[in-house]
């Protein structure tokens, strides 16, 4: 192998890939013995979703980091429109599917999740935007800090708007914790970041305070739907609520406590649980390979977003958009993962946030995959940095 082949080779990355491969088959394995879905192979499905994945990773290794910035807002438009088109598409095109119009459905058997391939969209742009105005503006200033912050929120709110008409609460609040931990991230004057978060915390306090207190009155001042409200209130206080939300927190709860330490091993599920294979794949991983298993799982999450930290840090000094790139997928995992993980055991609500890597679907895994692949690129462009100054 030559030395300019080897830098195409990042082993953390590959091996990481790897195992989170593992761990989603062998969970959907699981899953499908519930047979909530009779007939459905998703394991082979799932297989070649990730190969797809892999294909489309391995293109992008042939694409320049300069390449991708000059496009960002091309990528950026691309996704917003893929919104617009599904927010007017008819029922034969994008029908209501658990209550939500959030996929284009016209291939009998194909589903498009277009909000996943746009959270990609959004980060590509976002990045490219922070390089730009930290290049334009050398010495930060209250104007400047101020102008940046409107920038990424006006950048964000543009497809949030359209995810929210589906509605979709659960994926409008990943675009919105990946603009807030960007802007955290970019420089901005500390001053400003606590003020924002103060703000935000309140903003979240109010709106749960007001769904708890007067949920009708909610849906007319927050824009939320009834069922929406019934998830924050079994959130909330579990003890007070029936129906879908609280059958699935119970069977969720149930299955992740019934793996105990150890789990009951392939093939032993015995708790029923609705989209096991999907939302609630974590669970199955809780039954089946126990505390060890959703530990190791964990773990394996702490170990891609810690490499995805450090090599934003590290290529910080010769492209701020390919550490910008790093640290948007890192802040896209993280609040899937916690989301995900957290609705699973009852700390957070329940909202149809795939566990990214892990759940079962197309437009997950291939949307993930690309953002793994510009990361990955992030990572070769290091490697041969690395390389150019040691020579």
């Amino acid at each position: 192998m030559s030395k300019k082949q080897s830098h195409y080779i990042q082993l953390d990355f590959v091996i990481l890939i790897i195992l989170f491969i593992v761990v989603s088959l062998l969970a959907i394995f699981n899953a499908q013995q519930l047979e909530q879905y009779a007939g459905e192979n998703f394991v082979l499905k799932q297989t070649l979703f990730f190969a797809a994945g892999i294909a489309v990773l391995a293109a992008i290794q042939f694409i320049d980091l300069d390449q991708i910035y000059k496009s960002s807002i091309f990528i950026y438009v691309f996704g917003v429109l893929l919104l617009v088109i599904l927010h007017f598409s008819p029922s034969s095109i994008a029908k209501e599917i658990n209550n939500a119009k959030s996929w284009f459905t016209a291939i009998p058997g194909f589903t498009l999740q277009p909000s996943e391939f746009t959270k990609i969209a959004l980060i590509i742009l976002l990045a490219a935007l922070i390089s730009k105005h930290k290049e334009k503006y050398v010495q930060n200033s209250l104007k400047s800090d101020v102008l940046l912050i409107v920038k990424i929120v006006v950048i964000t709110i543009i497809p949030v708007v359209f995810i929210l008409e589906q509605p979709d609460l659960g994926s409008s609040v990943v675009f919105l914790f990946i603009a807030g931990v960007l802007i955290i991230l970019s420089g901005i004057d500390w001053k400003i970041i606590v003020l924002l978060v103060l703000g935000s915390v309140a903003a979240l306090a109010l709106s749960i305070l007001l769904i708890v207190n007067f949920p009708e009155l909610s849906q007319t001042i927050l824009g939320i739907k009834p069922y929406q409200i019934d998830r924050v209130l079994t959130w909330f206080d579990p003890s007070q609520q029936t129906g879908d939300d609280r059958f699935q927190i119970d069977r969720s709860l149930l299955a992740v406590g019934s793996g105990q330490l150890m789990g009951k091993g392939m093939s032993s599920l015995q708790v029923y649980l609705p989209e096991a294979q999907t939302d609630f794949i974590f669970s199955v991983i809780g039954e089946s390979f126990g505390f060890i298993g959703g530990a190791a799982v964990i773990l394996l999450y702490f170990l891609l977003m810690y490499k995805l930290v450090t090599l934003g840090l590290k290529s910080y000094k010769f492209s701020v958009f390919g550490s910008f790139l790093c640290f948007g997928f890192m802040s896209l995992l993280l609040i899937h993962a916690f989301q995900n993980i957290g609705m699973t055991i009852g700390i957070m609500p329940i909202t149809g946030i795939p566990l990214l890597l892990i759940s079962y679907g197309g437009s997950s895994v291939l949307s993930t995959m690309i953002g793994y692949g510009l990361v990955y690129r992030v990572a070769v462009e290091c490697s041969r940095q690395d390389d150019y100054l040691f020579k």
